[in-house]
């Protein structure tokens, strides 16, 4: 960044700490205000809560519930750029008038709706989000993420929209963005909700299958392993050909099996001749051999392994963490920033370290003046050759907020979600590649051009457009760019100015850079995997792609980074951005606390904690309790006011060693409950509790997010009329927005060469019928 960064004043939370964590990652200026006793995860973990998520920032002590405390806020903000707000009440009072700033509120419901008072902790969130409902088995309890990636989700969001808040500034005044956490949620199931918006359908908890594409979780001799049959016909060719080699193969080599579609019907059978041969192995060795045959399987890693993987070592992605006891080894940032510098090294802050600040008057950046109220991004070309999930969700968000997004496409490469059978999500038994509703969704606001690139001509046409635009994403294996000789370096040629961003699994330097990745085997190597779970011996694994929506985000967020430093310096870069790098930079404290065992849906912490049965069918109560006057409060919520007084039961760690007797006397009430009554009780009595929602609830009865206009009707032109997932960062004065349905292949092919790459009529003759535009 410039000399000047950014100043980040951070009112923290759950929900925003990982925002200001971000940011400094990015070289910004955060300076976290803490209570005059310190903030409270200076507390948690013998203070390892502290360092991962408030290293590197500046730290003030104010007690802001005081008029004094509130004035000296007032004059740290009128000198801050943006105030990163996670605060229960809001800071609007204190921020009034400030019309430079940009001011984030965080919070797990957002600013506006009949639940924004509601009290939300990750687990509550999640269920609320939909995200609960997506993970366990069929027959059990949802089951909770570890690490808190509601809040984490949440938090990666916030950043966005810090970011984007300060380039909008460029052009106009400060103004007010609202993140509500269960937004953010809602917006990252991948399928969760689009089964039933599409198929009217509600899978049920896929346990350790895929919903969608095979692959799933296997147990190798010493642990597990994330993997399956591949996305294409070369992939199951090769795994058959490894079975076959060892005598394995069973009835697969049967010409029934070379039929995805028969293969999907029984997939449980093909599973099991699989597993079988997995079952055999060790889990590092079969993942080293199955790479080496272009298969995508990867060990299930734990947190305290992830310093041993040769990828995360060599391209240097840990931090080191200065505190008083000594030097620590953290996780560290989802990318190399800017200009492909890691950051190696935090200080932990004492307590008001920087208190000086207060007594520093700092003149804001004032805005460069133009055009307000267009979106954030409005006036930025990105060319988009991404494909499935990670990369088209990190164009989704470009596009929501203004970005004129080409997604080139060609029915020569098709895009699996468009094309592949067990992807398509549509009412119509036809697979038309125009009316596949996951494509549709993760493509809206873009326009689409059916270009060629494995011709000579193709990658020619390829050049032009990439003269003419500002960013171009993709998120192909490490070779492909340089294969197509569009390396960074022949790109800088092309466009001097341009934010590349890549986007494989392993990123494109290191000794794994070549290995094939899909979200769930990036989930098994980053920690998330082994993590989620009842315990050592019962991992359920996270298989939708969470992986995929994590690396998406952190792929926007580099974007308009990379714009915002350009827009300083004048310089252009490659963001070498590794999908595993991104999902381990959000496994929390798990390297610090050195976790091993997945917990359930417990708290380290807090108790009781956990998700109960309730009155019907497949319908579940998710309660968090923070505090002993939670505890008491429940207690009498529930009908069993002697719990609050019975000895064994007045600290959350004699509850935790009663956890049978609360478990079943909580178990006993949800049951004769309706879910969402339950919750409404408790969160009454400020009581964080929520609903576990599928799909169908969050489309159809959730009160807060239809207030919020969460969900988008929009007119397809081949898919017809159908709810499209909203915009979780709501720009007050900036608003970005779905505006147009996902393009037809091709759609917009003639118009973008003519407009973008200035090619004429004649040439585009030309090009269409030597078959380079289809």
């Amino acid at each position: 960044m410039s000399e000047a960064a950014p100043r980040v004043v951070e009112l923290s939370s759950p929900f925003a700490r990982f925002a200001g964590r971000l940011l400094v990652g990015l070289g910004h200026e955060v300076v976290l205000v803490e209570p005059p006793g310190g903030d409270a995860t200076r507390h948690e973990l013998d203070g390892a809560a502290f360092a991962h998520w408030h290293a590197g920032k500046r730290s003030v002590t104010l007690d802001t519930g005081t008029p004094e405390g509130a004035a000296e806020l007032r004059r740290l903000l009128e000198g801050a750029d943006a105030l990163l707000d996670g605060s229960t009440a809001g800071a609007e009072p204190v921020a009034a008038g400030l019309g430079h700033l940009v001011h984030v509120r965080v919070t797990p419901f957002g600013c506006v709706g009949p639940r924004s008072y509601w009290q939300g902790t990750d687990l509550v969130v999640a269920a609320l989000g939909g995200m609960l409902a997506q993970v366990g088995d069929p027959d059990g309890p949802p089951l909770r993420l570890p690490e808190n990636q509601a809040e984490q989700l949440a938090g990666v969001n916030a950043a966005i929209g810090v970011l984007l808040g300060l380039r909008a500034r460029r052009k106009g005044p400060g103004q007010l963005i609202d993140v509500s956490a269960q937004a953010c949620v809602a917006a990252a199931l991948e399928a969760g909700a689009l089964a039933y918006l599409h198929e009217d359908r509600v899978p049920s908890r896929p346990g350790r299958v895929h919903p969608l594409v095979p692959h799933g979780l296997f147990r190798a001799a010493d642990g597990h392993l994330g993997g399956g049959l591949g996305g294409s016909p070369r992939m199951w060719d090769a795994l058959l050909a490894w079975l076959r080699e060892e005598g394995a193969e069973a009835d697969l080599a049967e010409p029934r099996w070379q039929d995805p579609v028969e293969r999907k019907k029984h997939q449980e059978h093909v599973f099991k001749v699989v597993q079988d041969f997995v079952g055999t192995w060790p889990k590092a060795e079969f993942a080293e051999r199955a790479q080496a045959r272009k298969l995508p399987w990867a060990a299930v890693d734990l947190p305290d392994e992830l310093p041993d993987n040769p990828q995360l070592a060599a391209r240097g992605f840990f931090t080191q963490v200065r505190t008083e006891q000594g030097d620590r080894t953290d996780l560290g940032f989802p990318f190399a920033f800017p200009e492909g510098r890691r950051v190696t090294s935090l200080t932990v802050p004492l307590p008001g370290a920087d208190q000086a600040l207060l007594d520093a008057p700092r003149p804001p950046r004032p805005a460069d003046g133009g055009s307000p109220g267009l979106p954030a991004l409005d006036g930025v070309r990105v060319l988009d050759l991404t494909w499935v999930l990670a990369g088209p969700y990190c164009t989704k968000i470009l596009a929501d907020h203004g970005a004129d997004v080409i997604k080139v496409e060609s029915v020569r490469r098709p895009d699996p979600t468009r094309f592949a059978p067990f992807m398509h999500l549509s009412r119509n038994d036809r697979t038309d590649p125009n009316t596949n509703g996951y494509f549709n969704e993760v493509n809206r606001n873009k326009r689409s051009i059916a270009l060629d690139t494995r011709t000579e001509e193709g990658v020619a046409v390829l050049r032009e457009l990439i003269a003419s635009c500002d960013v171009l994403v993709e998120n192909f294996s490490a070779t492909v760019m340089t294969g197509l000789g569009l390396g960074y370096e022949a790109l800088r040629e092309i466009n001097p100015g341009l934010v590349y961003v890549s986007m494989s699994g392993m990123g494109h330097t290191g000794p794994r850079s070549g290995w094939v990745s899909y979200a769930d085997t990036v989930s098994a190597s980053g920690g998330l995997t082994g993590l989620t779970g009842w315990g050592p011996d019962d991992v359920v694994g996270v298989i939708y792609g969470h992986g995929d929506i994590v690396a998406g985000l952190q792929a926007a967020l580099a974007t308009v980074a990379a714009l915002e430093h350009r827009a300083e310096t004048g310089r252009g870069q490659h963001v070498d951005l590794s999908q595993l790098e991104a999902i381990a930079a959000h496994m929390g404290t798990s390297l610090l606390t050195s976790a091993r065992s997945p917990m359930g849906n417990a708290h380290p912490r807090w108790s009781p904690q956990g998700v109960y049965r309730c009155l019907g069918a497949d319908r579940w109560l998710a309660v968090s309790v923070r505090s002993d006057e939670e505890w008491t409060a429940l207690c009498h919520a529930i009908g069993h006011p002697e719990l609050a007084d019975d000895e064994r039961l007045l600290s959350a760690e004699g509850r935790r060693l009663e956890s049978a007797l609360i478990d079943g006397v909580l178990a006993d009430w949800a049951r004769g409950m309706p879910a969402d009554a339950a919750a409404e009780l408790l969160q009454e009595r400020g009581i964080p509790a929520g609903a576990v929602q599928d799909g169908r609830e969050l489309v159809e009865h959730d009160p807060q997010l239809r207030a919020r206009g969460f969900y988008v009707r929009l007119e397809h032109p081949a898919a017809g009329a159908f709810l499209h997932e909203g915009v979780p960062i709501r720009l007050t004065g900036t608003p970005g927005g779905i505006r147009k349905p996902a393009p037809l292949l091709g759609a917009d092919t003639d118009e973008v060469l003519s407009e973008v790459a200035g090619i004429g009529p004649e040439r585009l003759r030309r090009l269409h019928e030597a078959g380079v535009l289809r």
